[in-house]
């Protein structure tokens, strides 16, 4: 390119700050990013830009921080219409005298595309751009994603019981791979397997699972050593930890999301390291249920890569990504007894790039690049109660949480503008949302 040279581009987004996240550890000032079509064209000093740029839309974002879309590595989307509704019980009670039997009753394709809506709702208010969902009727979370414009991985639930969904292993397993053919390819949705915990699927599936996900090449993603109890009642009964029973069933690899992992030993992170499986670390569903501690300094130490998630709203019981990275921050140094241990950079990189490597889109999103998908969003630190500001990644995960975002987009295209989203009717979504609160009241 010669010095005269001016290259035209869709837009142009000058930040006061912006953390690309790779290289680890970098924070650019005053700085343009340039987007062409769904991805990014450059990042250069804002003078440099000047020069060699030309834009039909220009973004001034003076007091913000730019950085990669987050990805929200696990949840229950829809489970949104849950929320509050069963808090403060043990995770088994919870789960068998609360939370199934209002699935039984509730869930249908109606609720599944409502919940899905207002979940889809917070996070891109709260900044994510990608998540990952498990949950029943995964057909319409991946039409409502896709219609929405949000970058999703759709796992759909395998159990041994019948479900809204199925009737059993087989059946999920049928429209699973149904569902995976219909979504091939796709820019947006990508669709997994969910088999949800090694309590719930017998070894029959767990090795009919390992089949498909290799003859389509797609990932899984499993509740794995969620509780102590999980890995005692496994032990009692086989004499061999949940995490090796996988293994030995040939479900752990680079392809495979073990989600929740409170309950680690040497062997655990030994089978982590050794099959390449991801890590994804749900912190405040895990305090709130009282499940227990991952131990997120030791498994990085390891060489695994660790994710980060919501959970569903039902546990946690929000769906700001910030608010969870401050948690992971925070919960990291005193399971480690180390302040050093998850650094504001580390945290931003679980949300980011690790995400995306989990979800085997580490060469199109969760950095800012040149060439990678235009997923970006903007934080404003404007705010008099941020002041002062020594270093934007401190604040991003210790001072503040998603609702100062700003700004999103998703493959160029804006989803937040302004604090305002773009692409969804709030106003109806809220007369759905409360339609359902009042049958589920109602029982």
């Amino acid at each position: 390119m010669t010095a005269d040279t001016i290259t035209a581009v869709d837009t142009r987004i000058n930040a006061r700050w912006m953390i690309p996240v790779v290289p680890a550890g970098t924070i650019l000032n005053q700085h343009a990013l340039l987007i062409q079509g769904d991805r990014i064209e450059a990042i250069v000093p804002q003078q440099e830009a000047d020069r060699r740029f030309r834009a039909r839309e220009t973004l001034d974002l003076d007091e913000h921080v730019l950085l990669p879309g987050l990805v929200n590595a696990h949840g229950h989307a829809a489970m949104s219409l849950m929320r509050g509704m069963a808090d403060d019980l043990p995770l088994m009670t919870w789960l068998n005298d609360h939370i199934w039997p209002a699935e039984a009753k509730f869930v249908s394709p109606e609720f599944i595309a409502d919940g899905t809506r207002l979940a889809i709702a917070e996070m891109l208010r709260t900044g994510t751009t990608c998540f990952s969902d498990m949950y029943f009727f995964p057909e319409v979370a991946a039409q409502t994603a896709s219609d929405v414009g949000i970058r999703s991985q759709i796992c759909f639930p395998v159990l041994d019981f019948p479900t809204a969904w199925g009737d059993g292993p087989e059946d999920y397993l049928r429209q699973g791979a149904d569902l995976i053919d219909q979504w091939q390819g796709h820019s947006h949705v990508r669709v997994g397997i969910g088999p949800h915990a090694p309590y719930t699927v017998s070894d029959g599936p767990l090795r009919d699972i390992v089949k498909l996900a290799e003859s389509k090449s797609v990932p899984i993603q499993i509740h794995l050593h969620e509780t102590a109890f999980e890995v005692a009642d496994a032990l009692e009964k086989s004499g061999t930890r949940p995490s090796q029973r996988l293994a030995d069933l040939g479900l752990l690899t680079p392809h495979t999301q073990c989600v929740h992992m409170t309950q680690v030993d040497g062997s655990d992170l030994t089978l982590l390291a050794q099959t390449g499986a991801h890590v994804v670390h749900c912190p405040e569903s895990n305090l709130k249920l009282a499940s227990g501690y991952c131990p997120v300094d030791q498994l990085q130490k390891a060489g695994v890569n660790v994710a980060i998630g919501t959970d569903g709203a039902a546990s946690n019981n929000d769906l700001d990504l910030f608010g969870e990275l401050g948690t992971a921050a925070l919960l990291a140094k005193a399971v480690a007894e180390d302040a050093a241990a998850l650094s504001a950079h580390e945290a931003l990189a679980m949300a980011t790039i690790n995400g995306a490597r989990a979800l085997g889109r580490e060469d199109e999103i969760g950095s800012l690049e040149t060439g990678k998908l235009a997923d970006i969003i903007a934080i404003d630190l404007s705010d008099p109660f941020n002041q002062p500001i020594y270093d934007p990644a401190s604040h991003l995960i210790y001072s503040q949480h998603g609702r100062q975002l700003s700004h999103s987009w998703i493959g160029g295209i804006p989803q937040v503008q302004d604090g305002r989203l773009t692409r969804i009717d709030v106003p109806d979504l809220v007369l759905r949302v409360s339609h359902w609160a009042k049958r589920i009241q109602q029982g």
